[in-house]
């Protein structure tokens, strides 16, 4: 039985994908252009501001503008960071099952802490979970294990004894890399590269709820 699981946040723990393409679209209405549904900037979310500017301005870095409309988009985005952003079905109900057993759960993401943390406590969830790692928590972010060894420490578990569930392939990657074992969520942002199966994730899943099965909870 593992004793831990841990989340990414974007595309696994809750859905944000809606505030994020509404602060990208905040900034096509500065420069007059029309908005962009939020579903086709959906597959991205995990790809971060960079991926955001990309689809969204054809923005890359190194761009003569780049830099101030990356600031400006993390603004927007600090703004209004959770007007539409819930969790995914199934989440709170396996966090408490995960709570009612004495079984520690935490978030393990690559979104800077100064937005990691708001959220999470707008979501009423910042205070239950065990350990909050960001994007900035530790030297390298994932793909790099470093994140998750970080988390192991401050919740007093070896990586063996956790599991990674992510959204992303460099989730797959740095779940791996520290010893854990790692889910992959089939109903996640999932972003345009190699499909889900091809990531080597130990379990794949369409709902949160069949992680409790994993785990062992009823």
């Amino acid at each position: 039985m593992f004793e831990a699981v841990l989340f990414d946040l974007d595309g696994t723990f809750a859905d944000t994908a809606p505030d994020l393409a509404a602060a990208l679209n905040r900034l096509r209405d500065d420069l007059g252009m029309p908005r962009v549904p939020p579903q086709e900037l959906r597959s991205l979310t995990s790809q971060g501001v960079r991926g955001m500017l990309k689809a969204g301005l054809d923005m890359h870095p190194g761009d003569a503008r780049y830099a101030e409309f990356y600031e400006r988009f993390l603004r927007y985005y600090s703004q209004d960071i959770c007007v539409e952003t819930t969790l995914f079905p199934g989440v709170d109900q396996l966090l408490g099952g995960l709570e009612g057993r004495g079984s520690p759960w935490g978030i393990v993401t690559n979104k800077a802490q100064r937005f990691t943390l708001p959220l999470l406590a707008r979501l009423g969830y910042a205070k239950r979970a065990a350990c909050v790692v960001s994007g900035d928590s530790a030297p390298r972010a994932k793909p790099a294990p470093q994140p998750m060894q970080l988390a192991c420490m401050l919740i007093a578990r070896s990586p063996g004894s956790c599991l990674y569930v992510g959204d992303d392939l460099r989730d797959i990657q740095a779940g791996r890399a520290a010893g854990m074992v790692t889910v992959a969520v089939r109903y996640g942002y999932l972003g345009d590269g190699d499909p889900i199966e091809a990531w080597g994730a130990d379990h794949l899943v369409d709902h949160a709820g069949e992680i409790a099965a994993l785990v062992g909870i009823d």
